[in-house]
């Protein structure tokens, strides 16, 4: 669901993902990262933050959880990914600035389109007067997005910007272990790792598998193995 409670009016078909919590990320070296955004989140942090990462790298899913904690302390939350709304009017941002906090992801897709560029150039001076928290994500370092509007390049720059590391696959593989086990069955290692090379390396996708691959295991009577994972993911 999308956690809009104003009157705010988006297109259909933005959601977050339930599983892209904290609780289910992969911390590895991004642990001032994480902090930060929790505390941002809450609204007892950073009022402006970038950050940014490979496809891979969890950008996605941290958004998704600063919005669903902040549902938690009953802030009134939106989650844009760009991707989806590139092909909207601009005009969705009016209005944002009613909410406490807006999370806006895949922002390198805006650069050279100049009235994506300045409709987020003016969120940002809107959130900053109303006192409300932006948190926007990318694939690149704000030097590198290539955008045409200058000012806002300086104000990706006003606020924390932070690189989140890359998780690699043994911590992966030891999170999916864990949570297996929190539901009550065991994966093996030729499993897990068949899971790590097909399809997204996501965390967030890797927990929706997982999760899909619980209930048609239950629903068949089935162990999880290799072919299990075949039949029911289509791979």
């Amino acid at each position: 669901m999308t956690h809009v409670k104003a009157p705010v009016q988006l297109p259909l078909g933005i959601a977050l993902r339930d599983e892209a919590r904290f609780e289910n990320f992969v911390v590895g070296d991004n642990g001032l990262l994480i902090s930060t955004l929790e505390q941002a989140a809450s609204g007892r942090g950073e009022q402006y933050m970038y950050f940014w990462g490979g496809h891979s790298h969890g950008c996605s899913h941290l958004l998704q959880s600063c919005c669903h904690l902040a549902d938690e302390h009953r802030r009134h939350s939106v989650y844009l990914p760009i991707a989806t709304l590139i092909d909207h009017d601009p005009s969705i941002f009016e209005n944002m600035d009613q909410l406490d906090l807006v999370c806006i992801d895949d922002i390198e897709l805006i650069a050279g389109r100049k009235e994506w560029e300045e409709a987020v150039f003016h969120l940002y001076n809107r959130m900053r007067a109303a006192g409300k928290t932006l948190l926007i994500s990318g694939k690149k370092a704000p030097a590198h997005l290539r955008l045409k509007l200058v000012d806002l390049e300086s104000r990706l720059l006003w606020g924390m910007v932070l690189h989140v590391y890359a998780i690699d696959d043994e911590a992966k593989i030891l999170a999916l272990k864990a949570r297996a086990a929190e539901r009550g069955f065991e994966l093996s290692q030729e499993v897990l790792r068949y899971l790590l090379h097909h399809g997204s390396r996501d965390m967030a996708h890797l927990l929706s598998v997982l999760e899909k691959l619980d209930h048609a295991s239950l629903s068949a009577q089935r162990r999880i193995t290799i072919p299990f994972v075949k039949q029911v993911m289509g791979w």
